[in-house]
């Protein structure tokens, strides 16, 4: 894939073969996110366990303190009082099983986060061949399973966000936005990787975080040592 020069500049102040610090590496992918729009700050954790077996599997939720910077749209399934109670906490979509079809059939799906009582995952099961490949599928593990809903649609729109590992053993998360600065970011690294960490497996056996990279959006990835995470 050719880049552009733009892309070409920035390269040119990262070495690729360091590792390096958090703070050290933020400032880096700060300071190459050059593209014309705020772009999104993302950090790629490869662990040494294998997702192919259940009892190494890595999946949980975190609220970041400061927020992905993204304008999060909520869909929660419920029914009764707990259709309004969503509504009044900020949920931007909510239904039953009448909105099934919509989504199944029509392709409906303006929202980034699912939220379910576990009264309606009878109804919402029934979506996993579509929910399921996009990672919007409610989970009890990631909190969006729950019959609190309005913590949940709260915790979402002040920023949670669910990390999981995907089939060749790297967790791939939003960490904020370039106009965040360093110090912000670093925060919400270090709150995202702490808890990946605590999610450790028992099985999980040698090394755990075996590499880290962030990267902005259009920005080259830059590498932060693995060793500052504990192992």
């Amino acid at each position: 894939m050719k880049h552009g020069k733009k892309y070409q500049e920035s390269l040119k102040l990262i070495d690729m073969n360091n590792l390096y610090d958090p703070q050290e590496a933020l400032d880096l992918c700060v300071k190459t996110a050059k593209a014309k729009f705020d772009e999104t700050v993302e950090v790629h954790v490869r662990l040494g366990v294998d997702s192919r077996y259940a009892d190494q599997q890595v999946r949980g939720a975190v609220v970041l303190p400061n927020g992905t910077g993204k304008d999060v749209k909520v869909l929660v399934f419920a029914k009764g009082e707990n259709l309004d109670i969503a509504q009044k906490a900020g949920a931007d979509y909510v239904g039953a099983e009448d909105l099934i079809p919509k989504i199944q059939n029509d392709g409906w799906m303006p929202f980034d986060v699912v939220i379910a009582t576990p009264d309606m995952m009878g109804v919402v099961g029934r979506l996993g061949k579509v929910l399921g490949p996009k990672g919007l599928m409610p989970s009890p593990k990631a909190g969006t399973v729950t019959p609190d809903v309005a913590k949940a649609v709260k915790e979402v729109n002040a920023g949670k966000i669910e990390y999981r590992l995907d089939k060749t053993n790297i967790i791939h998360c939003p960490i904020g936005k370039a106009s965040f600065g360093v110090e912000k970011l670093l925060e919400n690294l270090n709150t995202i990787m702490d808890a990946i960490v605590k999610a450790k497996p028992a099985a999980a056996k040698g090394q755990y975080v075996k590499s880290c990279a962030i990267a902005s959006t259009m920005g080259p990835g830059v590498k932060i040592n693995p060793s500052k995470y504990g192992n």
